[in-house]
């Protein structure tokens, strides 16, 4: 009886210590007893990290947003506008009523600043608001109000001309100084009054066509006011579009074109000096 207990004893250790093992290896997972698939889909994966979604997986290049751009306005009038900065010359379509505008790069309302001849309002009353100039997207040319409205639109009709119109003052020509007729002397032979501002000519004078020194032979009228007759004009020139009096002592005066009868002195001051032609 004791040696029978004593083998069951030691059969059932046994079988005790089998089972054991068998699930030590399960538990462990030996490769023996798992397929390779199954090894390649047990892989320990990466714990997330801690950042948005859209940053885990590459990004599709058809659905990522677009890049913003200026707006389609803003692109196209960048090249027109900085095309007309300079001096331009605005007139009606006979070309006797002459100012000048200058296109400037400082920003204004609506647009850009610009600056307008001193005689523009009496030419053109619709003149006398304008401050600023813009361009749509069409590259056309609008002269704007404090307020930022246009007042006169230009359409261009070739490069550095553009015209306009309105029913109280016709049609309207802006062009490049540059490309602005320039006058000729003989366009410029007869007589003309000398004047302060609007008020009554205190002299009159001749411009004739024969040499006399660096240009042609001016003649003075007697009663001219001192302020001609100590500056003394003995000839004159035209020099690129200007119109230049010189004495025999070195000294000159020089005019631009207000309008196809009227010139004024340059630079311009607060007692104007004009010279009008006679007819």
């Amino acid at each position: 009886m004791g040696c029978g207990l004593v083998k069951l004893c030691a059969v059932a250790v046994a079988v005790v210590a089998a089972s054991l093992c068998h699930g030590a290896a399960l538990a462990q997972g030996s490769p023996t007893d798992t397929p390779p698939s199954a090894q390649q889909n047990m892989k320990p994966q990466p714990a997330p990290l801690d950042v948005p979604p859209e940053f885990l997986k590459p990004q599709n290049p058809e659905s990522a947003p677009a890049r913003s751009e200026p707006p389609q306005g803003e692109q196209q009038q960048n090249a027109p506008a900085a095309a007309l900065i300079g001096a331009w010359e605005f007139s009606n379509a006979d070309h006797n009523k002459i100012c000048r505008f200058n296109f400037r790069s400082e920003t204004a309302n609506g647009g850009y600043r610009l600056d307008i001849d001193k005689n523009c309002p009496s030419l053109f009353p619709s003149t006398r608001d304008i401050v600023a100039w813009a361009t749509d997207n069409y590259g056309d040319v609008r002269l704007l109000d404090a307020a930022g409205n246009a007042v006169v639109e230009l359409t261009q009709v070739e490069g550095g001309m553009y015209d306009g119109f309105t029913p109280e003052e016709g049609r309207y020509i802006l062009q490049t100084a540059a490309a602005a007729p320039v006058r000729s002397a003989d366009d410029m032979v007869g007589d003309w009054a000398v004047s302060r501002g609007t008020g009554k000519p205190i002299c009159a004078l001749t411009l004739t066509n024969s040499p006399a020194g660096d240009g042609l032979a001016l003649k003075l009228k007697p009663g001219c006011d001192a302020l001609v007759t100590r500056f003394a004009p003995s000839g004159w020139r035209m020099d690129q579009g200007a119109l230049v009096l010189f004495s025999v002592r070195g000294q000159t005066w020089q005019f631009e074109e207000s309008d196809a009868n009227t010139w004024q002195r340059v630079p311009e001051s607060a007692d104007p000096i004009l010279l009008t032609r006679q007819q």
